[in-house]
């Protein structure tokens, strides 16, 4: 059975934020068009494989804002979770393994300390 962690609540929260933010970051970078910068479209068939583009008006001010504001939040959080004072607590054989459950713990109910 796989070792069960208490992470702190701060660490947790900044996990699940995180997780949050790149998703967000994610979902808009898939509706924004494909270049940032006006492009007109191509089509290439040189390559192993066809690739076609079409035109691209480019991302607003607002767009690349809104992108710049969330990686530099993603950045932030993700410097904050992999370098939290917890991680000194744990063995060094054992890190890659907490910080996996780290990384799926928002699915579990937290655990409480009158169990165990």
């Amino acid at each position: 059975m796989a070792t069960t962690y208490d992470f702190p609540s701060d660490l947790l929260a900044g996990q699940e934020e995180l997780h949050q933010v790149r998703a967000e970051l994610s979902a808009l970078l898939k509706r924004l068009p494909w270049s940032v910068e006006p492009l007109d479209a191509f089509s290439d068939e040189q390559g192993w494989r066809k690739v076609e583009r079409p035109a691209s008006p480019g991302w607003t001010d607002d767009e690349q804002a809104e992108v710049e504001k969330l990686r530099q939040r993603e950045h932030e959080l993700a410097v904050f979770v992999s370098t939290h004072r917890f991680w000194a607590q744990i063995a060094a054989a054992e890190r890659v393994d907490a910080r996996m459950g780290l990384k799926h713990a928002h699915g579990q109910p937290p655990v409480s300390p009158e169990a165990g």
